[in-house]
């Protein structure tokens, strides 16, 4: 099977869709994430949708909805928790987790019979992606560039120095709460691509490769969007090759991308010393 023949097939055109919208998403949330240094909620995020993948599927509703009112939620809480209750992230995060992994284990075992689709959503299958499914990502994508682009200056400076931006006047707990809910919305969103066992590699090793090299904002951003472009097609097309799932070709190649760059950074350091 050759590439022109795989672009033939309907399936094939979603999944190529969707990887590259997920490229311009995750760059953009990947790389606020990690400005803020909080890689872990992504994690925690992902993990506590497992909770509302559970209540789904034990009420028979939508459990890509119960999903995105669990993330939305945790993320939610976890900004409640640190701000108000004086809990440091990372052990906020690790409450949503816990919780999160716990009400998904508790309602997958209460719901009678094989639970459809959960491999899917625990390890990703980006060719099984509707066109519902890409209708709902491209109305997100345009939500998320638009309040991205249109307030840049404020989340920059909020994700870089909350203290100083608060200082400023800036509204510093508007644009974290409707960050990190973007981050919960767009984790959902990304499920079926990437999986929730992947899905944080996805959002922080491109970042991470870029800013090897670049310590601005705005190029890291630009950076991701084109590794993870690079990364996520090439892994598409591979997997359709080889028969493997996309997922796990996509994070290796993105892991390759991630070493390759630490390596020359390291080699640059050494020719330089």
């Amino acid at each position: 099977m050759n590439f022109l023949e795989i672009l033939t097939y309907p399936f094939f055109q979603n999944a190529l869709a969707a990887v590259v919208m997920l490229s311009i998403c995750s760059a953009i949330i990947g790389t606020y994430v990690i400005s803020r240094r909080m890689v872990a909620i992504s994690g925690g995020i992902t993990h506590a949708c497992f909770g509302g993948l559970g209540l789904g599927y034990y009420l028979g509703i939508s459990p890509l909805a119960t999903a995105a009112g669990f993330a939305v939620a945790s993320s939610a809480a976890v900004e409640w928790m640190s701000r108000r209750l004086d809990i440091r992230e990372d052990s906020a995060i690790a409450v949503v987790w816990a919780i999160g992994m716990a009400v998904g284990v508790l309602f997958v075992f209460l719901t009678p019979g094989y639970v459809p689709e959960l491999n899917a959503f625990l390890f990703g299958n980006v060719l099984t992606v509707s066109g519902a499914d890409l209708a709902a990502f491209g109305v997100f994508t345009v939500v998320l560039t638009a309040f991205f682009f249109s307030r840049r200056r404020t989340i920059i400076a909020c994700a870089f120095d909350p203290d100083f931006a608060r200082v400023a006047g800036l509204p510093v707990n508007f644009i974290s709460y409707a960050m990190t809910v973007l981050v919960a919305i767009c984790i959902v969103l990304t499920i079926r691509v990437a999986g929730i066992m992947m899905l944080m590699s996805m959002l922080s090793l491109p970042m991470m490769a870029a800013e090897t090299f670049s310590s601005r904002f705005i190029p890291v951003m630009r950076s991701s969007v084109a590794i993870s472009l690079l990364c996520s097609v090439a892994g598409l097309f591979a997997s359709a090759i080889i028969d493997v799932p996309a997922s796990a070709l996509i994070v290796l190649l993105m892991s390759g991308v991630y070493v390759a760059a630490r390596t020359a950074k390291g080699l640059a350091r050494a020719v330089r010393g």
